[in-house]
C-alpha cells in the first residue's frame, strides 16, 4: 500500500488568521497537481461536536453527507476541493475523551492508570491517521484548531510531535501560520510575534518546516531573510499570505509563493505537473467581471455574525459567478421586521432568502417576509426553517387557518402545520437527535423544482427536528401550494412551491452545504437568475 504523507497546519499569535483557507488552498494546489488529497480539522473544545453550539459562538454548523455536525472549516474544504467530507474529517477534544473514557469503562486498558500521555495522545494519533490508512489519499492535511501555546491544544501538539518522529523524515511536515503585524506608529512590519510563536512551538518539540505569514503589506526580502534566520527555516519556506479581495484568490496567491512546491520538496514527492487551475480561474474570471448586480435580502436571526450563514453566503457567490452577476447580500435581522415596516425594509430587494434557524425569536418577522415576497412576486427561497415559515404563512393567509404555527413555537396551536417528527417524541437529549445528513428526495415532473434540478431523484443534506405535517397535505394542495419534492421512503414533504409565482421555493434541506466552486448549487444559480429577471422587469 502507498505511503500516505501528512501535513500539519498549526497557528500562532492570534486566532482567525485563516488556517482553514490556507489548508484548503494548499490542498487545492496539490489536487491540481494530481495528488489525491483530503483535509481534517482537530478542534480543542470539549463539546462532542458543534451541533449544540450557538452560531454566535462558533459560526455555522456544517453538516456532512454521513450526518456529522462539524466545524465550518469543513465547508471550505468541500467548496475548494469539490470532494465530500465525513465524520472522520472533524474531531474534537470532547469526542477524543469520550472515546477514551468509554474504552476505560469497558476495561480495555487492563487496569492501567489512564493518562493524557499516552492514552489521549494515542487516541488522537489514531484518528489523525484514520483517513491516511484508508489507502484513498496520497496526502492528508490536518488543521489543528486554536493557537500554539493554548492549554487546550497541548495534547494535539504533543500528538503531532510523536507522529513526526514515528512517521520519519519526508513523511510528515508542519506548516505554521502566523501574523506579521504592521505598526502604523512605527510605519513597519514586525517579525517578533512570529519569532515568539515559532519559539513556543519549538518548546513543544516541534520545528516548523514552512512559515505562512499573514500580512497586510508585502514582505520585503530583508524581512523574509530575517524570519528564515530567526525561525530556523529555509528562505523559500517563508510564504507571504497577503490580504486578498476574495478567499478564492488564495490558491493562486499560494501558487505564486510556491507553497505547494516547497511542501512537495519537503515530503520528497515529485512536482508531477503544473497545477491545472483552468476551471478555478474561469470561475474567478466570472466572479470578477460581472454583467449584472442584484440585491438579495438574507433574512435571519444570526445575521450580525457573517460566519453564522457562511455556506449560504458562499453558495450565493457561486450562484452569482455562474450568472456573471455580483450579488449584494443585504442582511436583515428577522426580529426587526413587522407588518408595519416590512415594505420599507424589503422594497429594494431583487430576491429574498429566508434563512434556517432554531427557536421562536424572529419567527413572526420571517412570516411577514414570506407574505411580502408571495404577494409582491419577489423571487423567494426558504431554507429549512425558511420553508416552514412559507408553509405557516400560506396556512394563515391563503387557507385561513388562523394562528397556524409550528409546535416548536406553540405546542397548543389549533393548526400544527409544522410539527415534531414522529419517532423522535421520546428523545429528551438535544445533541444529535435531528434528521441529519444526506436524504433522498423524489421530484415531481413539470414543477419548478424539476426545472431547477433537471432530475427526478436528488440527495440533499438535512439538519432539523420539525417537519411539514402530512395531515394537512390535502388542504395545501387544494389551496394551490405544490409539494414538488418528497422523501420516497417516508413521504415527508421536502420541497414546496407556488405555480402562480415567478420563483417561490421552500426546501426542508440545506442546499448550501453542497455548493462548491466546481459545482454551484442549482437552487442558488436559479435564485440569482430569478433576481436578475426581476430587476430587469422592474
Amino acid at each position: 500500500m502507498k505511503q500516505t504523507k501528512y501535513i500539519f497546519v498549526t497557528g500562532g499569535v492570534t486566532s482567525s488568521l485563516g488556517k482553514g483557507i490556507i489548508a484548503a488552498s494548499l490542498a487545492k494546489l496539490l489536487q491540481a497537481r494530481g495528488y489525491s488529497t483530503t483535509i481534517q480539522k482537530f478542534d480543542p473544545y470539549i463539546n462532542v461536536d458543534p451541533g449544540t453550539l450557538n452560531p454566535y459562538e462558533h459560526g455555522e454548523c456544517f453538516v456532512t453527507n454521513d450526518g456529522a455536525e462539524t466545524d465550518l472549516d469543513l465547508g471550505h474544504y468541500e467548496r475548494f476541493l469539490n470532494v465530500p467530507t465525513s465524520q472522520a474529517n472533524n474531531v474534537t477534544t470532547g469526542r477524543v475523551y469520550l472515546s477514551v473514557i468509554e474504552k476505560e469503562r469497558r476495561g480495555e486498558f487492563l487496569g492501567k492508570t489512564v493518562q493524557v500521555v499516552p492514552h489521549i495522545t494515542n487516541e488522537i494519533k489514531e484518528r489523525m491517521q484514520l483517513l491516511g490508512k484508508s489507502g484513498d489519499y496520497d496526502i492528508v492535511i490536518t488543521e489543528i484548531g486554536g493557537t500554539v501555546g493554548d492549554i487546550e491544544s497541548l495534547p494535539y501538539i504533543e500528538s503531532v510531535r510523536q507522529l513526526l518522529w514515528e512517521l520519519g523524515d519526508n513523511n510528515a511536515i508542519v506548516v505554521h501560520l502566523t501574523l506579521v503585524p504592521f505598526l502604523a506608529a512605527a510605519g513597519e512590519l514586525k517579525t517578533k510575534p512570529t519569532q515568539h510563536s515559532v519559539k513556543t512551538l519549538m518548546e513543544s518539540g516541534i520545528k516548523a518546516d514552512i512559515l505562512v505569514c499573514r500580512t497586510e503589506h508585502d514582505l520585503s526580502t530583508e524581512i523574509r531573510q530575517k524570519l528564515a534566520q530567526f525561525c530556523n527555516v529555509k528562505p523559500e519556506a517563508v510564504i507571504q499570505s497577503i490580504d486578498a479581495k476574495t478567499i478564492y484568490d488564495v490558491p493562486n496567491l499560494m501558487l505564486e509563493e510556491g507553497l505547494d512546491k516547497v511542501a512537495l520538496k519537503k515530503l520528497d514527492l515529485p512536482e508531477k505537473t503544473t497545477p491545472d487551475l483552468a476551471l478555478w480561474n474561469a470561475f474567478l474570471h466570472r466572479l470578477k467581471n460581472p454583467k449584472h448586480i442584484v440585491n438579495i435580502g438574507l433574512v435571519g436571526k444570526y445575521v450580525e455574525l457573517q460566519d453564522s450563514y457562511k455556506s449560504i453566503l458562499e453558495a450565493l457567490v457561486h450562484g452569482g459567478a455562474q450568472n456573471q452577476c455580483k450579488v449584494n447580500i443585504i442582511s436583515i435581522q428577522s426580529d426587526a421586521i413587522t407588518a408595519n415596516n416590512v415594505s420599507d425594509k424589503l422594497q429594494n430587494l431583487d430576491a429574498i432568502l429566508v434563512a434556517p434557524g432554531f427557536g421562536s425569536r424572529g419567527i413572526e418577522g420571517k412570516i411577514e417576509t414570506v407574505k411580502y415576497a408571495r404577494e409582491n412576486n419577489v423571487p423567494f427561497l426558504g431554507i429549512c426553517l425558511g420553508m416552514q415559515m412559507a408553509v405557516i404563512e400560506f396556512a394563515r393567509n391563503v387557507l385561513g387557518f388562523k394562528g397556524a404555527n409550528t409546535t416548536e413555537v406553540n405546542e397548543s396551536t389549533q393548526y400544527p402545520v409544522i410539527t415534531f417528527m414522529e419517532g423522535q417524541k421520546e428523545i429528551t437529549n438535544k445533541g444529535g437527535t435531528m434528521r441529519l445528513g444526506g436524504w433522498d428526495c423524489a421530484i415531481e415532473p413539470n414543477t419548478k423544482a424539476f426545472e431547477i434540478y433537471n432530475q427526478d431523484l436528488i440527495n440533499e443534506r438535512h439538519r432539523h427536528r420539525y417537519e411539514f405535517n402530512s395531515q394537512y397535505l390535502e388542504d395545501f394542495v387544494k389551496g394551490g401550494l405544490i409539494t414538488s419534492g418528497k422523501n420516497p421512503e417516508t413521504g415527508l414533504v421536502e420541497i414546496v412551491e407556488l405555480a402562480s409565482h415567478p420563483f417561490f421555493v421552500g426546501v426542508q434541506f440545506h442546499p448550501e452545504y453542497k455548493s462548491t466552486v466546481a459545482n454551484p448549487h442549482p437552487l442558488f444559480v436559479s435564485l440569482v437568475q430569478a433576481a436578475i429577471k426581476n430587476k430587469l422587469k422592474n
